[in-house]
């Protein structure tokens, strides 16, 4: 079995603080990223319908999921990232509705990306994919990753296909789920939960009107933050207090809207909702948000007033998101006063290296 040393990731953090790979530093050190998109051929025409990155072509975005060592590194080095998660692109492992074949192409998933990183851990690291029809396979999966392939955490791409005809969605709120969250806790590493590209029977119920919105416009936000309050209202932080969950593009448009969520649900509170506290209080002690593929300065001030910088992260989406259009916006955050040096470093750095656990 193929395995990459946790402590070769470690390495990260050393080269960060010098000018041994030959880059030109800031005087805050070079970013760390991690909603940063990659598959294996097998899954390629899983994005046949994806829509390539500003003004480039669906052969290239295929070209760019597939590469790790060529193109990306060299957008690395010219964007001044210094570090990058990878994991499977959406749909993955939620777009196989077979348990059994889910759980085997998971395996073959990770263990390709661990083979692929495993020459550079010091610029690459990985969130593992799962198989999430049952809780304990998904555990003992995860584990594995964590344990013995060095995975820095799992992404999952929003809900599960099941059923013969794959229009059962599985949603990870419910109390059958509660080993994963055990283990996702005991092993002490983050669910980024990520978008998804729903079923066409949902897609042609509630876009035929007005298929564009498919996507990142609003279905991404839409399916994605149904999950996340799901987790919420039932429990789950609750049950388990130490699980860290990342949202990207800025929370799915949930912190921009936290008071009217709380109002809302708080009339709820005696109709027996499984939660302790309000939607607020998890963003600030179980949630975590990234900036990928939404870079707005004034939505970034607004969410850093509502769940404070130390709940958001730097991310860029790549290669869904250019490179080089996360660094002239985040080169424009110290100039501009949106933030001093210490939290620059935070957003852009200094916070993935604690959630992510890169100098344990």
């Amino acid at each position: 079995m193929f395995s990459v040393s946790k402590t070769a990731l470690a390495f990260v953090v050393l080269s960060l603080a010098s000018n041994s790979l030959g880059r030109k530093w800031r005087d805050t050190g070079g970013f760390i990223v991690f909603e940063e998109a990659w598959t294996i051929p097998a899954l390629l025409n899983q994005t046949s319908a994806t829509t390539a990155a500003l003004g480039g072509t669906p052969a290239e975005l295929q070209a760019n999921l597939l590469d790790i060592h060529n193109q990306r590194l060299q957008g690395m080095n010219e964007n001044n990232v210094d570090f990058m998660v990878l994991s499977c692109t959406q749909p993955c492992i939620q777009g196989i509705a077979d348990p059994d074949t889910a759980a085997a192409m998971a395996i073959t998933v990770n263990n390709q990306l661990a083979a692929d990183i495993a020459n550079n851990t010091e610029r690459f690291g990985g969130f593992a994919s799962l198989a999430m029809h049952n809780a304990t396979v998904a555990a003992a999966e995860l584990t594995r990753a964590v344990t013995e392939l060095g995975f820095l955490g799992v992404l999952l791409n929003d809900y599960q296909q099941s059923g013969a005809d794959g229009l059962t969605p599985l949603y990870y709120d419910q109390p059958e789920y509660d080993i994963f969250w055990q283990t996702l806790s005991n092993l002490n590493v983050p669910l980024y939960l990520h978008p998804r590209t729903d079923v066409p029977e949902i897609l042609n119920f509630q876009y035929s009107h007005a298929k564009f919105l498919i996507g990142p416009a609003q279905q991404f936000a839409a399916t994605l933050s149904g999950h996340v309050l799901g987790i919420c209202v039932n429990g789950v932080f609750d049950r388990f207090p130490n699980a860290k969950l990342i949202v990207g593009h800025l929370g799915e448009r949930i912190p921009s809207d936290l008071s009217r969520i709380d109002n809302q649900l708080l009339r709820q509170l005696t109709l027996g909702m499984p939660m302790l506290k309000n939607v607020t209080t998890y963003w600030h002690e179980n949630i975590f948000e990234t900036s990928s593929g939404n870079f707005a300065t004034d939505l970034l001030k607004f969410h850093i007033g509502q769940i404070g910088l130390d709940r958001i992260m730097y991310s860029i989406d790549y290669p869904f998101v250019n490179m080089p259009e996360g660094t002239v916006w985040i080169d424009t955050l110290l100039p501009d006063g949106v933030l001093n040096p210490a939290e620059f470093d935070s957003f852009s750095r200094g916070l993935a290296i604690k959630i992510l656990r890169l100098n344990d």
